[in-house]
């Protein structure tokens, strides 16, 4: 019975037209006991994040307490630099496994080190979300980066939408993009196909009809992505 609600909350949240900003963040969930359904809800780092990060009687390794000047800021390209250990690529991790990586490198150099890290300002992720959805476009994501959220930016699929084939493609990789079958997350309450998404990745629903990727999906992704570039020249 939980599993039935529980998607059929999702698919609501989905289907439904969004009214305002806070109707845009479905994935925040609330955390009960035994509820599979919110592990997802961990955050997952990405670029612009900026961190409190304290190594224990190690001031200078340390986030300085009154300057605002932050030297622990995630760059863009998902890595921040550190003294003794350079830089950590914390892409696809949660802040947990960020400091689990820290502190064993660190103690390498030091005895034992003790190393917190909080999260004082979250950066946001820019995907594209194309093809079979309500409001097709650019969206910025935050708190949380998954095909969810960027699902619920776009106000949800159209009635045309063919929710086996829904494509998550990758930036910067040429012809790597995967097929979601995002039905099995809303009838089964399978999370594994709410998947992270990343800087400049593009989210493409389908149709019913028979789609080609090569032929139906990339020139159309090509154009919104030289389209994007030229309207973002010219603002700069």
């Amino acid at each position: 019975m939980k599993r039935l609600l529980f998607s059929a909350l999702l698919a609501g949240s989905l289907l439904l037209p969004l009214a305002g900003t806070q109707a845009a963040e479905p994935a925040e969930y609330i955390m009960c006991s035994g509820d599979q359904a919110a592990e997802p809800a961990e955050y997952v780092m990405c670029g612009g994040d900026q961190l409190q990060l304290t190594v224990y009687n190690h001031p200078d390794l340390s986030s300085p307490a009154t300057s605002t000047a932050n030297p622990y800021i995630v760059r863009p390209d998902g890595r921040l630099s550190m003294p003794l250990i350079g830089d950590v690529d914390v892409t696809g991790k949660t802040v947990s496994q960020v400091q689990k990586e820290i502190t064993e490198r660190l103690s390498e150099y030091i005895v034992d080190p003790l190393v917190t890290i909080n999260i004082t300002k979250l950066g946001t992720t820019r995907v594209y979300v194309l093809g079979e959805v309500k409001r097709q476009g650019m969206y910025e994501l935050e708190k949380s980066h998954n095909l969810l959220d960027a699902l619920a930016k776009a106000e949800g699929f159209t009635e045309a939408s063919a929710k086996k084939k829904v494509y998550v493609i990758r930036r910067g990789e040429q012809n790597a993009f995967t097929k979601v079958n995002i039905n099995a997350l809303f009838t089964k309450g399978d999370t594994s196909k709410n998947v992270v998404l990343h800087e400049g990745d593009c989210v493409y629903l389908t149709s019913n009809g028979k789609i080609i990727f090569q032929k139906d999906i990339l020139p159309f992704l090509n154009a919104w992505y030289m389209g994007s570039e030229i309207r973002q020249n010219n603002k700069d």
